[in-house]
């Protein structure tokens, strides 16, 4: 495993600035001794938020690039019209073997794209997919695919438990983690032919899977990891995203309705601190975009600091496990 780790940081793509990107740098440099920083951007601005929040850091550079990638724009403009934008950039250091992954807030489809493009796909991986950590009874449990893909064939999903496998092993330390795969019911008999199809493939392969699953059963704690397609992937998450905030409001319209409410709601704070704590987002931000020849981490674009830290952190988890090999390696073993 590598001694040491260099990351690339697209300092320039998320929705709060590069501000944001330089406070999680430096709580990331002060928690890794062996953690080496590329920040990439608008060398003036890094330049600037660098001395006045760091100052001399000798494990920390600027990589220039002039342009920015927008949310609102398209990919396939990304791509083409954007070849020197601090993604495009960060994700081209990756590639010349001068960072060992990226970390980038920026548009999702742009990131995929550039990503696929610049990167390539790991032999024997036909689709990159989003895999990203949620909280769940007893621990955790990861799930893909979260947009990349919304038309999926059976060995898609196939090659998706693959990999979600080996990230679920590496992120949380879980030996041989449960799969499932989220379908209408828990009985065999349920779904259609192609999720019956790559249940096959996956009874038939030495990953332990576990059958089927229902979405009221996402946070159960049955399984570690859960394989879907894009589009029903990003629809439970974003359906997951709203029932947190709904939860939220009700609860404060619940403790400020009057002044007993209210009294109530100061002997709760310590359990709803605790909860809050135990649900923060953050601690769950850095997608991995994985399938690719390489190693990048979506970051969410509102993220502050502390959870783009997060996604750095997912970063050198990745990096000192060595990710994109432990699932080539795994793919020769099931196609043996």
């Amino acid at each position: 495993m590598p001694t040491h780790s260099i990351i690339s940081l697209d300092a320039m793509s998320g929705d709060l600035g590069a501000e944001v990107v330089v406070r999680a740098a430096h709580r990331a440099l002060h928690k890794h001794a062996k953690l080496k920083l590329l920040i990439v951007g608008d060398e003036e601005e890094l330049r600037g938020h660098i001395m006045r929040i760091i100052g001399d850091e000798p494990r920390l550079s600027i990589v220039h690039a002039s342009e920015v990638v927008a949310m609102s724009e398209s990919p396939a403009d990304a791509l083409r019209k954007k070849k020197d934008s601090s993604m495009r950039v960060a994700i081209n250091l990756v590639k010349e073997g001068k960072a060992d992954a990226c970390v980038s807030a920026g548009n999702t489809g742009a990131l995929m794209a550039t990503a696929k493009f610049v990167l390539k796909m790991l032999p024997g991986i036909d689709r990159p997919a989003i895999i990203t950590e949620l909280p769940a009874k007893g621990g955790s449990l990861h799930m893909l695919d979260l947009g990349a893909n919304t038309l999926c064939t059976a060995e898609h999903l196939f090659q998706f438990a693959v990999m979600g496998s080996i990230v679920t092993e590496d992120i949380t330390g879980i030996e041989n983690p449960r799969i499932a795969l989220l379908n209408i019911g828990a009985e065999d008999s349920k779904g259609h032919g192609t999720i019956k199809d790559a249940a096959a493939m996956l009874n038939g392969s030495t990953l332990n899977y576990i059958g089927f699953i229902e979405g009221s059963e996402l946070f159960s704690g049955k399984a570690d990891v859960v394989v879907t397609d894009g589009f029903t992937g990003n629809v439970a998450l974003k359906t997951m995203e709203g029932t947190v905030d709904l939860i939220v409001h009700s609860l404060r319209r619940a403790f400020t309705r009057n002044l007993f409410a209210k009294i109530q709601a100061m002997l709760a704070r310590p359990v709803l601190s605790h909860l809050a704590g135990r649900m923060d987002p953050r601690k769950y931000n850095g997608a991995t975009l994985v399938g690719l020849n390489g190693i990048v981490i979506k970051s969410h674009g509102s993220a502050d600091s502390f959870a783009f830290e997060h996604a750095i952190e997912t970063a050198v988890v990745e990096v000192q496990n060595q990710v994109p090999q432990q699932i080539g390696n795994l793919l020769q073993q099931e196609a043996a």
